[in-house]
This record gives structure tokens, C-alpha cells and sequence, in this order.
């Protein structure tokens, strides 16, 4: 046993994304942890879309020796992909791998480190307001998530937009989404826009860059075109701040220990949570069979483009 076989390996566990900047800074997360952890082995997989798939990034670190490998996933909430899609490819990966123990750390969460991250991540960016006019308490702040299909997911970010606005003193803060619920960015902007607030800060929770942060920064450009009465500034996204690095760092601990717990009291695949009451014991299982390792942009733009695909 080599002396980065003896702890056990780090997989950094990402969504994944056909947008290769994206893909590119989610690697260098895992350069971070590298650099936290030089004694262990360490390496990515991907749910969809990037390579390395999951079942590569596994199969990377046994070659190299590791038994032991704790399962990082590099989320901020615990929505569909975090408590079916990575599980169960977890949980099939150990079977192929026999005498292979994964343990499956939970996501990043409502965390201090996380808040405080964002929080900084927003006043860095109120460097672009006149510094002789600006107060918070006359500026918006709008929080953007991704959206999912969990309510429990979509309302921890309702609850990280209302400890920011309490936080940090802003006039007033909503919360809307880039996708799958509601409501989305260009509503949300026109319907805050009656409130009146001349300040506005767009602040994407998101990790990385990708096709949805670059659509979140455009909407925010529509909608400072159609308002000159209004300035319009657009936060960066969390990316690597170093408190992230140390909430990634608190989540391992946590796996290794066994104190890192899913909140399953909102669970919607364990108790009736209202409108979705169907979801309850249903199957945990993935869905991403059809886009596992299906390419990047850079390798979609390396083949003709003349055929259809749809998911009937």
C-alpha cells in the first residue's frame, strides 16, 4: 500500500455540463482538493454530458490502488440528482467493483461558509455602483437558482436569499430560478420592477459557469436595456471562493466520520410533501442513462449536425 492508498480516495462527484468552461472549472475543483489533500488520490466524474462518466473516474482510482473512495458530490442542494441519480450509479459501481467500499457524502446545503461565500461574492460585485449614491437599503437583490423539481431543494434557496437579505441589510431580495419551477428571471425582474428599486444585483448560486449562469447574465442584460432608469449589476457565481473549498472540506469529514445526514424530514421519496405526494417510495434510480459521457459543446461542434434527436 502506497502512502496515497492508505486514506481513502476522493471522487469529486459533478452534474456535469455541455458547456466546456464550465467543465473546465468544475476540474479545477478537483485541483483544489488535490492540493488540500496530497496524500490522497483524488479525481472527477461526471453524471452527464463530461468525461470522465462516474464509472471512469471509479475506475481510475482502483487502478491506482484505492479500495476505499468517499464520494464528494459537488452540489449545492439535494434535489433528483443527488438523492437517485449519483446513489444509484453508486450503489451499481460497487457491485462491478467488488471489495470497493464508496461512501456517498451529501451535498454542500444551507451552510454558513456558503452564505458567507455568497455574501462576499455579492459585495464584490457593489464595486460597480457609485460609491458616493449606493445604500443597500435602496438595492434589490436577486438570488437566482437553478430550479429543480424538489420543492425541499428550491426553498433552501429562498431561505439563502432571506439570510442574505438580512444579513447584508438590502432593501429587499427575491428569489427566482433558471429553470424547471417558477418563477423564472425575466419574470421575476419585470414583476420586482414595480417595487421601484433604482439598484439591482443579479447573483447567480450556482457553482460554476455554464449555459444557464451565461442565460442568467443575459436576461439581466435584457432587462437593463429595457429599464436605462435602472443600474443593473451582475455578481459572480460562487465558483471556488475559499470558504467553498472549506465546505467541501467540512462534507468529506463528515462522510469519513458518518455524521453527514440527507435531510429526509422534506424528503419527497419518504414522506407526502404537498403536490407531490406521488413520489413517495418510488424507485431510487437514475435517469441520465441517455446523455452519460454524451460529449461537451467542443465535441458536438467536431461532427456534422444533420440529423434530429428528440426524448419522446
Amino acid at each position: 500500500m502506497t502512502e496515497a492508498t492508505k486514506k481513502p480516495a476522493i471522487l469529486v462527484v459533478g452534474h456535469g455540463s455541455r458547456d466546456v468552461d464550465g467543465v473546465e472549472e468544475f476540474q479545477k475543483l478537483a485541483e483544489h482538493f488535490s492540493k488540500q489533500h496530497p496524500d490522497r488520490l483524488c479525481t472527477t466524474g461526471f453524471l452527464e454530458f463530461a468525461r470522465p462518466v462516474i464509472a471512469d473516474g471509479i475506475e481510475k482510482l482502483v487502478s491506482q490502488g484505492a479500495t476505499e473512495i468517499v464520494a464528494v458530490p459537488g452540489m449545492l442542494m439535494a434535489a433528483g440528482h443527488a438523492k437517485n441519480d449519483i446513489p444509484s450509479e453508486l450503489n451499481t459501481q460497487m457491485q462491478d467493483f467488488e471489495g470497493v467500499k464508496i461512501t456517498y457524502g451529501t451535498e454542500l446545503g444551507v451552510d454558513p461558509k456558503m452564505i458567507r461565500a455568497a455574501a462576499d461574492r455579492i459585495e464584490t460585485s457593489e464595486s460597480e455602483f457609485d460609491a458616493s449614491t449606493y445604500d443597500r437599503k435602496d438595492t434589490l437583490l436577486v438570488v437566482v437558482g437553478r430550479g429543480a423539481s424538489d420543492p425541499d431543494a428550491n426553498s433552501n434557496i429562498s431561505k439563502i436569499t432571506r439570510m442574505l437579505e438580512e444579513g447584508m441589510g438590502f432593501g429587499w431580495a427575491i428569489t427566482c430560478f433558471s429553470g424547471v419551477t417558477t418563477p423564472l428571471v425575466p419574470d421575476a425582474l419585470e414583476r420586482a420592477h414595480r417595487l421601484g428599486f433604482k439598484n439591482v444585483i443579479v447573483f447567480p448560486y450556482f457553482l460554476f459557469t455554464g449555459r444557464l449562469v451565461k442565460k442568467i447574465y443575459e436576461w439581466a442584460d435584457e432587462y437593463q436595456a429595457r429599464h436605462d432608469d435602472v443600474k443593473v449589476v451582475k455578481s459572480h457565481y460562487l465558483n471556488d471562493h475559499p470558504l467553498v473549498m472549506q465546505a467541501f472540506d467540512d462534507k468529506l469529514k463528515e462522510a469519513e466520520e458518518g455524521t453527514g445526514n440527507m435531510n429526509c424530514q422534506m424528503c419527497q421519496y419518504r414522506v407526502q410533501i404537498l403536490g407531490n405526494e406521488h413520489k413517495v417510495g418510488t424507485p431510487q434510480e437514475g435517469h441520465h442513462h441517455h446523455v452519460r459521457g454524451s460529449g461537451t459543446d467542443a465535441d458536438l461542434h467536431s461532427h456534422s449536425h444533420d440529423h434530429s434527436h428528440d426524448h419522446k
